[in-house]
């Protein structure tokens, strides 16, 4: 699926051939939104077969010491699944179930991560930059190695052949979150989507989204407007009006 090519001198590849499918692995409820939201409702509206993998429970999103935990995981399942719907995602949403913040990049994760890659054969995979300097967060590091490793074993027919799966090879990786991006997606027309994909997580709004009240237009405002900033930076680095950036793999 080869990208378009650098028209603009700036290094960076553009807009992939829309994917047959595409999965989305990613550590929390909503990092898939903030990361790459606007490709993936681009990508929908084009046909594709758009899956969300969900590694944790995101029982610690919140600042609320007093939080019923088991209520907040409850409710993060019901807004991913709300989200995935505003993208027009028609995929599956699926949940790793592993606890938030106690995430491991070990061998029975990634055989969880390949057999999901092997039974949804998605065309493009998305995930998580291992290698981002200073990252503060455990799972987002464990979530993107298992994207990485994960494609490796799907791949591979002598990984985990006990899950009696025939192997599976994306034709690309796409890494977000990257220090040194040289894809990207135009993400003109599409910060929309992405901004009401994530106003489905309301449990988030005081952790992430900076907006204390939900009935105030002007904090959600707010927020769209930062939502298109983001894309807007992206889009400058890229030669564009709007863009969301990623590492691209392409030799898998």
């Amino acid at each position: 699926m080869p990208p378009e090519a650098d028209s603009a001198g700036t290094g960076f590849s553009v807009d992939l051939r829309v994917p047959a499918s595409a999965l989305v692995i990613a550590a929390h409820p909503d990092d898939a939104e903030f990361d790459c939201g606007a490709t993936l409702a681009k990508w929908a509206a084009a046909g594709a077969v758009v899956h969300h993998f969900i590694c944790t429970d995101g029982s610690k999103g919140t600042w609320d010491p007093e939080c019923d935990q088991a209520a907040l995981v409850q409710t993060r399942q019901v807004e991913q699944r709300a989200a995935a719907a505003a993208l027009g995602a028609t995929g599956e949403v699926r949940f790793g179930g592993h606890v938030d913040g106690e995430l491991d990049s070990d061998l029975a994760t990634r055989a969880q991560i390949a057999q999901v890659i092997r039974e949804l054969q998605p065309t493009v995979v998305l995930g998580h930059d291992p290698w981002k300097r200073y990252r503060l967060h455990p799972d987002h590091r464990h979530a993107g190695l298992l994207a990485v490793e994960g494609v490796v074993a799907a791949r591979d027919p002598f990984f985990f052949p006990e899950q009696g799966l025939p192997p599976h090879r994306p034709d690309e990786l796409l890494l977000f979150e990257a220090d040194e991006p040289d894809h990207a997606e135009n993400a003109e027309g599409w910060t929309a989507a992405k901004t009401a994909a994530l106003l489905c997580h309301r449990s988030q709004f005081v952790t992430t989204h900076d907006i204390t009240d939900p009935d105030d237009p002007a904090q959600v405002q707010r927020f769209a407007d930062w939502v298109d900033a983001v894309a807007v930076a992206g889009g400058q680095q890229a030669g564009l009006a709007y863009a969301e950036l990623f590492k691209r793999i392409d030799s898998i």
